[in-house]
């Protein structure tokens, strides 16, 4: 992608990366100044800084198809073959239903056979963008819809959608307990003060919001619809379990796992060999980032929660 410009006359006197902020507002600053740190951006046919003043008439040009992009905002990661279940595409983003057990991004313990590699490989122009277009995640094993972009331009309108918490993202989850009513937790998350691997509800942590609903009752448990208002880490796990009402199966957030008395033999094996925490993001909505237009995407439950919702009925 290449992008040229000349400074107009309200810029006149400006930092350079104040400039390009104000002609190209569907970047964000921070990546702006990044390309004219890896030498992407010349200022009249020259090397320039973010901090140097421009002046009107000026030519910037900003080249952003050097292999030196992709290194630095791909990390190298490899592409893997790994199939995807692509629920909508066009030429400016990508929706699909994750399944359990992939993790997004590539980190330690799991450098490869993640999303991030998949979307490499199948669509190799992402090696461009930053986490190869990916600009919200979900947890390695819970299910459900994701976006991703497929532009830089698409990438920079689906993060502004996120931090204005204009994207919309529903879940379903079953959790422990029989609740009451719905409601809405808002309680802040930050680091466990001690367990610095898990999340927690803590003074001085990001706020974060979760409204949630009941859609059935069982003897011991709730199957649950939540809506988020923000997006923390482990968000909807840390919450229900604040609540006393974790999420069935959560490895980290759950506690020991809860057996109703009286429970059939077949509901126990059920409940004991869970192996994930019960949460599947069924819905996504957005605004399409290149037309404005409002879309948004279903997905039916995974059959494991399917086949746990039909123990519980019985």
């Amino acid at each position: 992608m290449k992008i040229s410009l000349k400074i107009p006359h309200e810029c006149n006197g400006y930092r350079l990366d104040q400039a390009l902020a104000a002609c190209l507002p569907e970047y964000s600053r921070a990546r702006l100044q990044k390309w004219v740190k890896l030498g992407c951006v010349t200022l009249d046919d020259a090397s320039c800084r973010p901090r140097d003043i421009v002046v009107q008439n000026q030519t910037i040009l900003i080249d952003v198809t050097d292999n030196l992009i992709r290194e630095q905002e791909s990390r190298e990661i490899e592409p893997q073959n790994i199939p995807l279940n692509v629920i909508y595409e066009d030429a400016d983003l990508i929706v699909l239903n994750k399944p359990a057990g992939l993790v997004v991004h590539p980190a330690v313990g799991n450098p490869d056979g993640t999303l991030c590699n998949a979307l490499l490989f199948h669509y190799p122009e992402l090696g461009l963008l930053p986490r190869a277009g990916i600009v919200h995640r979900l947890d390695r094993d819970t299910t459900g819809l994701m976006v991703v972009a497929r532009t830089l331009p698409s990438h920079a309108s689906l993060v502004r959608q996120l931090q204005a918490r204009a994207m919309g993202r529903e879940y379903e989850a079953v959790v422990n307990g029989v609740m009451v009513a719905g409601g809405r937790v808002d309680a802040p998350i930050g680091r466990h003060p001690v367990n610095r691997k898990r999340m927690a509800v803590v003074d001085g942590g990001k706020d974060a919001v979760t409204c949630y609903r009941i859609l059935e009752r069982f003897h011991a448990h709730t199957r649950v619809r939540l809506k988020l208002e923000s997006g923390r880490t482990h968000q909807i796990r840390v919450h229900m379990s604040h609540i006393h009402h974790p999420v069935v199966g959560d490895p980290v957030y759950g506690g020991r796992k809860k057996i109703p008395a009286g429970a059939a033999p077949a509901l126990k094996k059920l409940l004991r060999e869970f192996p994930r925490q019960a949460l599947h993001a069924c819905k996504l909505t957005l605004m399409h980032p290149i037309n404005g237009e409002q879309l948004d995407w279903q997905v039916p439950m995974p059959a494991d929660m399917q086949d746990l919702l039909q123990g519980l009925k019985g």
